[in-house]
């Protein structure tokens, strides 16, 4: 039996599925030290968030409110299920300083970010976007006679991977079984812990052009902070060359709007697989449609578009597993937590 030193009241920002509520009721249910509570009503001055968010020790969820922040006066860990945290680096800057909040993100994803990445890579070599839609219009085998139907091999394939972290080192695996050449820049790879599966070429920041040069497959998985808020434009793009792919699960303004859309368009790169955008709270056009930029990705028959599911499915168990150890470790009043978000890297 887990022996827990201090009551945690842990307050959810939203109304969580019923399955997940009992699972992770269920990790605590030999002790009454540790009690959950659900927010559900999301309007600015709720009676509820005035009742639930003063005695939460540990909140869990995504862009709080900053006045639900300011009503948590016993808050001391914030948990994001998610990687992106760049909404939350100054308000916490402040609350670490001013009441020692500490701020976590989530990996526990990874393995579907990566399998993700991977998926949108094969759906644009294997031509598979193209010959879906011309098989729902009646039009049999277009292949290796047309360029546009003709698969790109991975084999022999100069393989970059910009983050190198819990997503694109599984990337890394499960392309490991091709005969590729990779290559990786991250900032911190003293933090690099794990042996990769293949021989990897390491590139810092201050490498980024030798790096492009180097590679003909850009595949993105870095949190976005001031140093890569878009670190990826035009010319960066043109030194990948005329064959080259882009896949970003990472952030989509890591990547210049304008700058990629043109390199898509004036074919400087082949091709790409995208699934984290510009917008997103896109107006409806005239037709009702949604699109969440401003340039007419649809349009383009050399991209593969995905409405950012890479981290998909939220309501997969497994992924909480995590958060509950976090919940544990508090609970027992330690602070070695996984995955404390470094306020000064902006991740």
């Amino acid at each position: 039996m887990t022996e827990f030193t201090q009551t945690t009241e842990v307050l959810f920002l939203w109304n969580v599925e019923e399955k997940i509520k009992n699972y992770i009721s269920e990790k605590f249910s030999d002790s009454s030290m540790v009690k959950f509570s659900y927010l559900t009503d999301y309007s600015k001055e709720s009676e509820e968030s005035s009742r639930l968010l003063p005695k939460a020790n540990v909140i869990i969820g995504w862009r709080p409110r900053k006045e639900w922040l300011e009503k948590a006066e016993n808050l001391k860990l914030y948990i994001n299920p998610g990687t992106g945290v760049q909404n939350l680096i100054e308000i916490f800057r402040k609350l670490k300083e001013s009441r020692g909040v500490i701020l976590l993100n989530g990996r526990s994803h990874s393995r579907e970010c990566a399998q993700h990445a991977v998926s949108l890579l094969m759906t644009f070599c294997g031509r598979i976007h193209l010959h879906d839609r011309w098989m729902r219009q009646g039009i049999w085998r277009r292949g290796d006679n047309d360029a546009n139907g003709a698969s790109i091999p991975l084999t022999d394939r100069k393989i970059g991977f910009l983050g190198y972290g819990a997503i694109n080192s599984k990337v890394h695996r499960l392309l490991s079984g091709f005969k590729s050449e990779f290559s990786a820049l991250r900032k911190h790879w003293d933090k690099q812990k794990e042996k990769p599966p293949t021989p990897l070429k390491k590139y810092d920041f201050s490498q980024l052009h030798e790096f492009l040069t180097d590679i003909d497959t850009l595949i993105i998985a870095a949190p976005l902070t001031s140093q890569t808020t878009e670190l990826i434009k035009m010319k960066e793009l043109e030194l990948l060359g005329k064959d080259g792919l882009v896949v970003n699960v990472g952030r989509g303004l890591i990547i210049h709007e304008e700058s990629l859309y043109t390199a898509l368009k004036q074919k400087v790169i082949n091709g790409a697989g995208i699934d984290v955008w510009y917008n997103y709270r896109p107006e409806p056009d005239e037709d009702g449609k949604k699109y969440p930029y401003s340039f007419p990705f649809h349009e383009l028959d050399n991209i593969v578009l995905s409405p950012h599911r890479a981290a998909s499915p939220m309501n997969q168990i497994s992924r909480w597993d995590e958060h509950i150890e976090n919940i544990k470790i508090f609970a027992e009043g330690r602070e070695d937590f996984n995955n404390i978000v470094n306020l000064e890297d902006e991740y």
